[in-house]
């Protein structure tokens, strides 16, 4: 295997049941971690769920049940709809988990001596729903003047016996990390707004809570437990192998997280990882939020949507195709039914699903489903494959930086290429006329068809991996690595194409939610 790639998603809080907006993150998350293993990478990809906090802790006692029972329960929900939805973590990992544990006070006993805590007593306001401290003057007036977070939360005066990290003395090692690395923070949105947060000036946080006690254990502080954040930010480095391993797979390469938590990963972190002398991973993107019909979702609005429920109306690989494709990767996006029903026929089913069908359909009524001979080729065989190289080039480029839109996009012209070839060629007329070129035709074609199916393997696996199958593509070559180093998989002559079937099913609008 290549050189090591690490990639997070952000570990949810599950308090409640999972939403459209964990799927995107997920999916976003598993699309790249399979595009980098196509890359050679020694891939290592983690998800999960983070399980400490007061706000366990109240809805625990809202439903009448212990912590520990509620945590179980609800971050089995996470993982169903990580394995529905085809995500290929490495590992799930849970808070709670020991190991967890362990790493989270290692961290804690490095910083401290590092001589960055002291005990003290905090007061100020404090995000039950965000697990997060607030300056006076960063929250906002209410309905009757309730104070709120910048995130429109209620906050509330907090006072208690804490231990404090000296955050403040990281505010200048900061900015120096954050010019000398311009792309550690990204989009470039998102490093603006931790630049000015920074800049503003920081004060030292704190990092322990005494009035409950579902949480990490602060080492030689009873009656302390660790600030959720610093243990569920230590989560990325359990799953690496600290303390006990060789931290093969550290720095990371990638933290996905959405754009409200930037701060936590962008500033808190890497001070945290200073303190410990720890290195400081490479990249933390904030991708935007899912809007329902161009509305933010909310409980009160009836609009959240179980992602499980999408998968079952629109297929996995519709789901899939429909996020990644449509929101512009660290934007905020808007999705409806009927937006992913007319994606997804107009690209997936019509354009690339046709396109496929036909061919094989083709080869397994003419031809008997052999392989194609060689045939007669022209230019614009050549010129077709060169379309197809180039726009499959575009995917891997796109998806590289993170383009992820713009990646699908570019493989999109390459599908459009393909259909014009089979027009204006048509192998149809062809078969009455001349067989040599007839044969060249569908040689072109299942060439051009299988660099499709490979190149957009990671974000409709599931699809893409039928077009592969039903083209005969051996599986024992597909560990084999081409000249640019991307694993491929190929089909030789005399190889016997297989009858197809359908591997993108065109979507019909669930009646439900049909336009009146």
């Amino acid at each position: 295997m290549g050189h090591p790639f690490y990639i997070t998603t952000a570990i949810s809080y599950p308090n409640g049941r999972p939403h459209i907006g964990h799927a995107y993150e997920a999916i976003a998350a598993d699309a790249i971690a399979r595009f980098q293993r196509q890359a050679g990478r020694d891939v290592r990809f983690q998800t999960g769920t983070d399980e400490h906090g007061l706000k366990m802790v109240q809805t625990a006692r809202d439903r009448g049940v212990e912590v520990r029972a509620l945590a179980d329960e609800m971050s089995g929900y996470f993982r169903a709809m990580c394995d529905r939805l085809a995500i290929s973590y490495d590992r799930f990992i849970r808070t709670t988990d020991a190991d967890h544990h362990r790493a989270s006070q290692a961290i804690w006993q490095a910083v401290a001596e590092a001589g960055d805590l002291y005990l003290d007593r905090y007061e100020g306001w404090y995000s039950v729903r965000d697990e997060a401290f607030y300056d006076e003057k960063e929250l906002t007036e209410g309905e009757g003047g309730a104070k709120l977070s910048p995130q429109g939360t209620p906050v509330t005066w907090t006072a208690e016996e804490t231990w404090f990290f000296r955050l403040s003395k990281y505010q200048q090692p900061l900015l120096d990390f954050y010019a000398a690395n311009p792309d550690f923070i990204r989009p470039e949105a998102r490093r603006n707004e931790i630049l000015r947060f920074v800049e503003g000036g920081l004060s030292d946080l704190s990092v322990s809570r005494t009035s409950f006690d579902w949480g990490v254990a602060v080492p030689g502080s009873p009656g302390h437990v660790m600030y959720v954040w610093v243990d569920a930010l230590t989560n990325y480095l359990t799953g690496a192998g600290y303390p006990d391993g060789e931290l093969h797979y550290w720095p990371a390469d990638l933290h996905l997280i959405g754009k409200d938590i930037v701060r936590f990963h962008a500033v808190y972190w890497p001070a945290f990882l200073m303190s410990a002398g720890i290195a400081l991973p490479k990249t933390v993107f904030g991708h935007g939020f899912l809007l329902h019909r161009g509305e933010k979702m909310s409980k009160s609005l009836g609009n959240v949507v179980d992602p499980l429920d999408l998968a079952e109306a629109f297929g996995v690989d519709g789901l899939r195709y429909f996020l990644l494709r449509e929101v512009s990767f660290g934007q905020d996006g808007s999705y409806s039914a009927e937006a992913i029903v007319t994606r997804v026929n107009a690209e997936l089913a019509n354009a690339f699903g046709n396109l496929a069908q036909r061919t094989l359909s083709f080869i397994a009524k003419n031809l008997g489903g052999a392989f194609p001979d060689a045939g007669r080729a022209e230019d614009a065989d050549a010129q077709l494959i060169e379309e197809v190289v180039v726009a499959c080039a575009g995917l891997r480029a796109g998806f590289t930086d993170l383009l992820l839109s713009q990646g699908v996009e570019a493989w999109l012209r390459g599908v459009f290429a393909c259909n014009q070839y089979i027009d204006a060629q048509a192998p149809w007329s062809l078969r009455k006329t001349d067989l040599e070129r007839m044969h060249a035709v569908l040689r072109t074609l299942v060439r051009a068809i299988r660099m499709l199916a490979i190149a957009i393997l990671p974000v409709v696996p599931e699809g893409a991996g039928r077009v592969l199958d039903q083209l005969g593509a051996d599986e024992r070559d597909h560990e084999a690595i081409d000249d640019d180093g991307w694993y491929q998989r190929r089909v030789d002559a005399g190889a016997t194409i297989a009858p197809p079937t359908p591997a993108f099913p065109r979507l019909e609008l669930p009646a439900e939610t049909e336009p009146a």
